[in-house]
């Protein structure tokens, strides 16, 4: 492809325009008659070689070659040549910049190309490669030679204060590079950056980045990464920066246990301070302005050899570094007796074990009691109360005899006085079977239907035991003795 050189540079004036379109006429007859060939475009970088190819197509025997010459064409406008090939005169390097630099491949006048060596960006330009003919006269191809230059890549950090200003805090280069470079940040911290070319005298671009925010001391040790893009690189250059943001101390005091007691030794504090840069002293001191005697201090550390009531006092740290001091200040007391240590870590675990424990069985055995009930249920248990067990000769026990054959008994009166006793030796029954009869039918309603009363009635007036003119025969009879009412048939 051939490129319109003064097309990358200002607008040109009325010669120029005139010049530029009889260049391209000449170039567009040449390559139409195909009369010289060369490359249209070549990339380069410093300090390495690179060939510039020609060759002339031999349009018949009537054409005849006189001489060639490469002319160079740094800027538009500027035509300087820098190789001459005669066949007669031999070779010529007329342009003292490339004196030692240039050769010819080949001293023949078909094809004299060149090779350019210790390349420099300052040489990059358009080369054509011109014949002159006889008898059709000049015949030229021009080669456009792009000077490449992979950028010096550098980034870097800037140490800075805390404040409430946006700042510099990280710069990022790409120098003499060409084409110019891309830079980006990678970033968490919440800033932005500005980026600035500039160009160099031999077409190289240096490209500057800066990355600001403002700083604050949680920003100190963050990172920020700069990544540079080139044509000339393979892949994206990445350097990770970590900021670095100044601020005075922040102090705290640890090691105060509250079990300082009377005789205690090597009690121990300790005082820590954040700051950037490091601190450049610590000083402690009490209440009262001066340690007591049992104190011992090293650094950051201050230690009781043995505690007193005179380390009842309040303990000062002092920190200070260059943009600022801090103090912390900590409260000791001293008691008489050690405190011993709770052990509620170790000992609530197995408390907890065994109450779960306790849980889980009462669980099952709910869970144990309910399924018998259940299967008790499903069963079918008696729905009322089973009767109590009846004495044996008892007038109760014939009346819930029903399945057994009734048998006639003789009955011989009672003489008077006479007590009869149940010879089993049961539990006696009093007058209180005849009140509640069916209390001890177990709950079913009386046997005794009106023909068993009307002969009881009859038995008792044959034994003179008339209810309306005598008390109830059992009236005398102690508590605790039997009797056997007359015999009945049912």
């Amino acid at each position: 492809m051939v490129r319109d050189y003064a097309a990358r540079g200002a607008a040109p004036s009325g010669l120029r325009v005139w010049k530029v379109a009889a260049a391209i006429l000449l170039m567009a007859q040449g390559v139409g008659a195909q009369k010289v060939r060369v490359e249209e475009e070549l990339e380069a970088y410093p300090t390495e070689s690179v060939d510039l190819r020609c060759t002339f197509i031999d349009g018949g025997s009537s054409t005849k070659l006189t001489q060639v010459s490469w002319i160079w064409e740094p800027v538009d406008g500027q035509r300087d040549n820098i190789a001459v090939f005669h066949p007669l005169y031999g070779e010529s390097f007329p342009n003292l910049a490339f004196k030692g630099r240039v050769v010819f491949l080949q001293s023949t006048l078909k094809n004299p190309s060149i090779r350019i060596k210790d390349l420099r960006m300052s040489d990059a330009g358009r080369y054509t490669c011109e014949y002159a003919t006889y008898p059709s006269g000049n015949e030229q191809g021009t080669t456009t030679l792009i000077m490449l230059a992979k950028p010096k890549n550098s980034a870097k950090v800037v140490t800075v204060q805390a404040g409430s200003k946006s700042v510099v805090v990280a710069r990022c280069e790409a120098v003499d590079g060409k084409p110019a470079a891309t830079i980006r940040w990678l970033a968490s911290v919440g800033g932005n950056h500005s980026t600035a070319n500039t160009n160099g005298p031999d077409g190289t671009v240096t490209v500057r980045s800066e990355y600001r925010l403002v700083p604050t001391a949680a920003d100190n040790g963050r990172e920020v990464t700069c990544m540079v893009e080139q044509k000339t690189q393979d892949r994206p250059w990445a350097q990770t920066l970590k900021l670095s943001v100044e601020y005075p101390p922040t102090v705290s005091i640890e090691g105060y246990d509250h079990n300082w007691y009377v005789g205690r030794s090597d009690a121990v504090l300790l005082c820590l301070a954040n700051a950037n840069p490091a601190p450049t002293s610590i000083n402690w001191s009490s209440a009262s302005g001066s340690l007591p005697d049992t104190v011992e201090v090293d650094d950051n550390k201050l230690t009781v050899k043995k505690v007193d009531d005179a380390v009842n006092t309040t303990f000062i740290c002092e920190v200070k570094n260059k943009h600022g001091a801090s103090r912390h200040q900590l409260t000791t007391f001293v008691i008489e007796e050690k405190r011993e240590p709770v052990q509620g870590s170790s000992t609530g675990p197995i408390v907890g074990g065994i109450v779960g424990t306790l849980v889980l069985i009462g669980i099952i055995i709910g869970g144990v009691f309910l399924v018998r009930k259940y299967r008790e249920d499903e069963e079918g248990p008696p729905k009322h109360k089973p009767p109590p067990p009846v004495k044996a000769g008892s007038s109760t026990e014939m009346l819930n005899k029903p399945s057994e054959p009734p048998t006639a008994t003789e009955t011989v009166p009672l003489s008077p006085g006479e007590v009869y006793y149940e010879p089993t030796g049961g539990e006696p029954v009093t007058s209180m079977d005849e009140e509640t009869p069916g209390a001890l039918n177990g709950g079913a309603p009386p046997v005794l239907d009106n023909s068993a009363r009307v002969f009881k009635d009859d038995a008792d007036r044959h034994h003179g035991n008339d209810s309306s003119n005598h008390g109830p025969p059992a009236a005398n009879i102690p508590r605790g003795e039997s009797f056997v009412s007359s015999a009945m048939y049912v």
